[in-house]
């Protein structure tokens, strides 16, 4: 794609052209490209997986423009040239992520532990939650982990005994504003 700078007769031109020229719009820059042509090729499972995503994402984006308070968040963390619009889409693209680094060796299975891990998102991680079970499967205790003051770090408090530490299973689930859900599970050793 080509880009025009400082060309008076394009400076603010947008749409198709002659048929053959297409001319857009972004951060106050002229850009042209050739016109898209529609493939003929029938879509794969993928691609309609794809599009579907794509089609809620935009209604994701568009209902966080009917949200004004939503919508001025979103446009403050936006980049130079990006919409809050762009910004709620591409957020709900992207699940958060858990760092795997998370120390375990705190957790002796007594009362009032606590256990810290660390979440981003491009724009804000909503929940986290832990879960506890014994190496069989049996739950020992559940709950929401408090975002710590640094905005990355979430901590856990553990709220019952687990008297049979090695082979535990815990598991972490991080959910965003859009709800994508990202889930860890750690087994202890």
């Amino acid at each position: 794609m080509a880009r025009s700078k400082f060309n008076v007769l394009t400076h603010g031109l947008s749409g198709l052209v002659g048929d053959m020229l297409v001319f857009r719009q972004k951060a106050g820059k002229t850009f042209v490209s050739g016109r898209p042509k529609p493939s003929t090729k029938p879509l794969k499972a993928i691609a309609l997986t794809i599009r579907d995503r794509f089609k809620r994402a935009a209604s994701y984006a568009a209902s966080v423009m009917s949200n004004l308070t939503l919508k001025d968040e979103y446009q403050l963390t936006a980049k130079p040239g990006q919409s809050a619009y762009n910004m709620a889409f591409s957020d709900y693209q992207k699940a958060p992520e858990i760092y795997e680094d998370i120390n375990l060796s705190v957790y002796t299975g007594a009362i009032g532990e606590e256990i810290e891990v660390s979440v981003i998102d491009d724009f804000r991680v909503e929940s986290v939650s832990v879960e506890i079970k014994t190496s069989s499967g049996t739950l020992i205790e559940q709950g929401d982990a408090v975002q710590s003051p640094n905005g990355l770090d979430w901590v856990y408090t553990t709220t019952a005994v687990n008297a049979e530490v090695p082979g535990t299973r815990i598991t972490f689930t991080a959910k965003d504003l859009p709800g994508n859900e990202t889930v860890l599970e750690k087994i202890l050793i």
